[in-house]
């Protein structure tokens, strides 16, 4: 991780929702994410800390209920953490900058990659593509 801040200071950067997901590891209720039917073009950010992680490109309606991508923007942007709460073998997924949690990786998403990044919209921000 390159951001190293206190959890206080998290705190009072993060609304207490965003901060229960990216700093606590919490997930939000299925199919309430503000993210979950963005249809604009552009690029997804972490919002922790506003590193670019996704592309509109490759987001797609999985029907987990989740904003789902079927590949991370650069693969040195996501950390990879195998995860065994819940009583299950899964991947968790985190920023790389700020160590914020996203979600999960699984392997059930579409070609070319066959793996699908299922993120809480609370960990994610927007920058919409200049359609000029």
């Amino acid at each position: 991780m390159v951001m190293n801040k206190t959890d206080d200071e998290w705190k009072k950067e993060l609304d207490p929702q965003q901060y229960k997901v990216l700093r606590k590891k919490a997930t939000e209720p299925a199919f309430t994410g503000k993210l979950l039917h963005n249809k604009e073009t552009g690029v997804y950010t972490c919002a922790g800390c506003g590193t670019e992680l996704f592309s509109s490109e490759s987001k797609y309606d999985s029907g987990s209920g989740w904003p789902s991508f079927w590949t991370a923007l650069a693969k040195d942007k996501v950390i990879e953490i195998t995860d065994h709460t819940l009583g299950m073998e899964r991947v968790e997924i985190v920023c790389k900058n700020c160590g914020g949690h996203l979600g999960h990786l699984f392997d059930d998403g579409p070609q070319p990659t066959g793996v699908r990044y299922c993120v809480n919209s609370l960990s994610l921000g927007f920058k919409k593509k200049d359609s000029k």
